[in-house]
């Protein structure tokens, strides 16, 4: 198996390259389960975020890092849209998203009690890797629906064009494969 080795914050990790259509291929990178990559790297985008009164991100692979992130900035709440409306949610809003990662539509959904958290708040949107922007489109769009105000939008790699944008933070760029 062909591998991409990252090299992020002093931390080395050899990603597996994987095929996602005929002409792309991306190395891939999962936070889930890598406490060390997850606490090197959180305080890195804690200092350069702006002041901000709450973390946002999609469920599931940026929840370690914004818990992270929010024990960093002693913030004592963070909220996370589902992916899909549970039992438990009162009139939640929802977003629809085209993801390049899971290759279909997928949603984004917030309780009423995510709501009110999130409304008149100084928002910034967290995640593990930022690509096409599509996620963290759909994301920022949920968040103003909510009623917040998008000030920051971070993650720890930025993939391939996305390393260009002038938007967001990030600490290291991931590239692209293409055949």
């Amino acid at each position: 198996m062909n591998t991409y080795e990252l090299k992020i914050a002093g931390l080395k990790r050899n990603l597996p390259i994987i095929q996602l259509n005929e002409n792309l291929k991306i190395a891939s990178f999962v936070i889930l389960g890598d406490t060390e990559m997850v606490a090197t790297t959180a305080p890195l985008i804690a200092e350069k975020l702006p002041e901000v009164d709450l973390l946002v991100t999609a469920e599931a692979k940026g929840i370690p890092f914004v818990y992270e992130i929010a024990k960093q900035l002693n913030m004592a709440k963070y909220v996370v849209a589902r992916k899909s409306i549970k039992a438990y949610m009162s009139s939640p809003i929802v977003h629809e998203v085209e993801s390049i990662t899971t290759q279909k539509t997928q949603t984004l959904c917030l309780d009423t009690e995510d709501v009110e958290r999130i409304k008149g708040q100084r928002v910034a949107l967290i995640d593990d890797v930022i690509s096409t922007g599509e996620s963290l489109k759909a994301l920022e769009e949920l968040v103003e629906k909510a009623g917040g105000n998008v000030v920051a939008k971070a993650a720890i790699l930025a993939e391939g064009e996305a390393a260009n944008r002038d938007d967001i933070l990030f600490i290291e760029k991931l590239p692209l494969f293409t055949d």
